[in-house]
């Protein structure tokens, strides 16, 4: 697999990833089905974000890393 996430993209899916995972689990009593939804994308989000490979980016053709120019 190779990375096609940029360095802000990572950030920002890792942020997006605590904070849905935290407000997923705070309202777990409240919504149920909802909630583990809000923390499934948020895992997804904090696994795409530390990995840097996105399967969606590459069925879409987007790349969001820098090429290196020589």
């Amino acid at each position: 697999m190779k990375k096609n996430e940029g360095t802000a993209d990572r950030v920002i899916r890792v942020i997006l990833g605590f904070i849905l995972i935290y407000i997923g689990a705070i309202q777990m009593d409240l919504s149920g089905v909802l909630a583990y939804i809000v923390v499934l994308v948020g895992i997804i989000l904090l696994i795409t974000g530390t990995t840097g490979f996105c399967g969606l980016y590459t069925v879409i053709g987007i790349n969001t890393l820098k090429k290196k120019t020589d």
